[in-house]
């Protein structure tokens, strides 16, 4: 065992201590098979507990995204997204030289799974922040890979924006069911309808929460 593999066990176990990391599969099941995970994004934990939250046979093909500028600025931040999670790094502005979306691309063309926060921030709001076009652009692209909405519960009680150190508190991931771009579908509606899918899966009682 390498020690990026062995610090993925651990950070698995610590994240399942502090959050319990309860996966909720309602319209699909744990299937290796190329997927692109999209979710609701509320704190720095969130793909955390999505990795941890899936089984651990489909962790390895399965990369989140993460900041460049935030996730590289220490050494052991980036090894950590580097070796343990194998993360895909995204500048989160556009430059001349680079589209933000090509290390996605690569990533989707090389096979690999994503978890992807189409708000692009963070938000402590309760409802998402509309969605970003990138998602909308990577379904146009790749249209045989199913886009999985997936609602993360009460992780921003446990790592709150702004704050560095968590606080045990339950959480948890629902999966949806499988969606694809429609064909013909505009852009617009396509965001409306995959944000819907994810505000859809949230406990009773949580909007606006």
């Amino acid at each position: 065992m390498t020690l990026a593999d062995a610090t993925g066990l651990l950070l698995s176990a610590l994240a399942r201590l502090i959050t319990g990391a309860q996966g909720h599969w309602l319209g699909c099941v744990p299937k290796a098979e190329q997927r692109i995970y999209f979710a609701n994004h509320q704190s720095h934990l969130d793909w955390v507990l999505i990795w941890c939250a899936l089984p651990r046979e489909l962790r390895s093909q399965t990369r989140p995204i993460a900041a460049k500028d935030y996730w590289t600025s220490g050494k052991l931040k980036h090894w950590i997204t580097r070796e343990v999670f194998n993360a895909v790094y995204v500048n989160r502005t556009r430059t001349d030289d680079q589209d933000p979306l090509e290390p996605l691309v690569d990533a989707l063309k090389h096979g690999d799974s994503l978890v992807i926060f189409p708000e692009g921030t963070r938000s402590n709001l309760g409802d998402p922040q509309p969605f970003k076009s990138g998602l909308y652009h990577l379904a146009e692209q790749f249209p045989e890979v199913p886009l999985i909405p997936c609602w993360i519960d009460n992780v921003q009680r446990v790592m709150p924006k702004g704050e560095v150190v968590p606080v045990p508190i339950l959480c948890s991931v629902t999966f949806g069911a499988p969606m694809q771009l429609n064909p013909g579908e505009d852009k617009r509606a396509f965001l409306e309808r995959a944000r819907a899918a994810v505000m859809a899966l949230r406990k009773p009682g949580r909007a606006g929460a």
